[in-house]
């Protein structure tokens, strides 16, 4: 089989008219070429070698997951034209198979921007629009307004590079897409700012002990423009990723929905939607005490904390920190997400509301950059055969 052939084979599997005889066939090749490099590198050229390394990536990404639910896989690369979903017939045959669709799909883009893994059937679809709306596919990006101890206010996305304000005895500066406090003399004097990103938004802020936060969509930090007393104290709604200044004489403490995180220096991420069923802490690094009421829990890495809307305090372990705090790395990270939760990011996210007519049982693996556009990321949903979207301007109808 010449390159052609082997092209042609790959396009015809990914459109589902490729015979059993054509698909192992094509696994089979495919292992072959996989033992043999000097195939691709001396018929492609250089540009080739590209691909033969992120092949070989895909080989080490790409392993099999044992959920005892799980009924179908898809490799699939935002942007491309198409996806392959199998059936788990055969373990080994299916992965060698999701293998050639993602390497098809890198092929014609030579560069990789997420993976994403489904439960579900095979079924490739395409989100439907009503007529005459406009899908909304704009991703989210860096947006917030400060607001300053007067009450003024500066919508930050479009504020200049430079000194924006003097708050107290801090001047606030602007670059790059962050905003930082800078002390300049003591003082007694407190001054309070606010920081709040709209859905769809998402900022960081440098405070003036060197403490760095990072809010994500629809999320605000009311905190001092610099700290006096014996204490480092702000205010939080939404979800906010903390990377606190050690300072052992002057603890710092989130209080978010009637809770307190304190900390001297450490990691963590706060979540605290009001649609979310509990507000959660998740530390990352050192230390955290989470109390509420009469409630003490000291948490270490790897640990979260989950405020159920009844005040239950409950402790989780072995939480996969990097799905947590994947929205601050600009990504979406689901593992085993249901329907609802995939979604409440996304219309956060996305700046849309997302609407169910019935119950969606499925559950949903993927990652993402958080830069696709909506439309291409309900395609890649919508692959599962499970799940189907239609928009009608700004809002999204989940449909099993």
């Amino acid at each position: 089989m010449n390159r052609q052939e082997f092209y042609a084979l790959i396009d015809k599997y990914l459109a589902g008219n490729a015979s059993q005889e054509e698909m192992d066939l094509l696994g089979r090749y495919y292992n072959s070429f996989q033992q043999d490099q000097d195939w691709n590198q001396a018929e492609l050229g250089p540009a080739s070698m590209m691909e033969t390394e992120i092949f070989r990536r895909i080989q080490q990404e790409i392993k099999p997951r044992d959920t005892g639910k799980t009924t179908g896989t898809v490799e699939a690369y935002p942007g491309a034209p198409l996806a392959k979903t199998t059936p788990l017939n055969n373990e080994r045959k299916v992965f060698t198979h999701v293998r050639i669709a993602a390497a098809a799909c890198i092929i014609g883009l030579l560069v990789s921007t997420g993976w994403i893994w489904f439960r579900g059937d095979s079924k490739n679809d395409v989100v439907k629009t009503q007529p005459g709306k406009q899908l909304a596919t704009a991703a989210g990006g860096s947006k917030a307004v400060l607001q300053l101890a007067d009450g003024s206010t500066i919508i930050l996305d479009d504020a200049k590079n430079g000194a924006l304000a003097q708050q107290g005895n801090a001047r606030v500066t602007r670059l790059n897409g962050k905003l930082s406090y800078n002390a300049l003399s003591q003082t007694n004097k407190v001054v309070y700012n606010t920081i709040s990103t709209p859905p769809g938004g998402s900022y960081e802020i440098v405070l003036a002990d060197g403490s760095h936060v990072w809010l994500n969509a629809a999320s605000s930090l009311h905190f001092p423009a610099a700290f006096v007393g014996k204490e480092r104290k702000v205010d939080i709604t939404g979800e906010a990723y903390f990377e606190v200044a050690k300072n052992k004489s002057m603890p710092f403490i989130v209080s978010v929905n009637g809770a307190e995180v304190q900390v001297l220096g450490t990691h963590f991420n706060v979540m605290a939607y009001p649609d979310e069923p509990s507000v959660k802490t998740t530390l990352l690094e050192g230390a955290v005490k989470f109390v509420h009421a009469s409630i003490t829990s000291v948490l270490k890495p790897g640990q979260q904390s989950q405020l159920l809307k009844s005040g239950q305090v409950k402790i989780a372990a072995g939480i996969d920190v990097e799905e947590v705090v994947a929205w601050k790395n600009g990504l979406f990270n689901f593992q085993g997400a249901d329907i609802a939760t995939v979604s409440r990011q996304l219309a956060r996210w996305y700046e849309v509301e997302v609407v169910y007519d019935s119950k969606i049982d499925d559950l949903f693996y993927a990652k993402m950059p958080r830069s696709t556009k909506l439309s291409d990321v309900l395609n890649l949903l919508e692959l599962t055969g499970k799940v189907h979207f239609e928009m009608n301007g700004s809002r999204v109808i989940v449909r099993p």
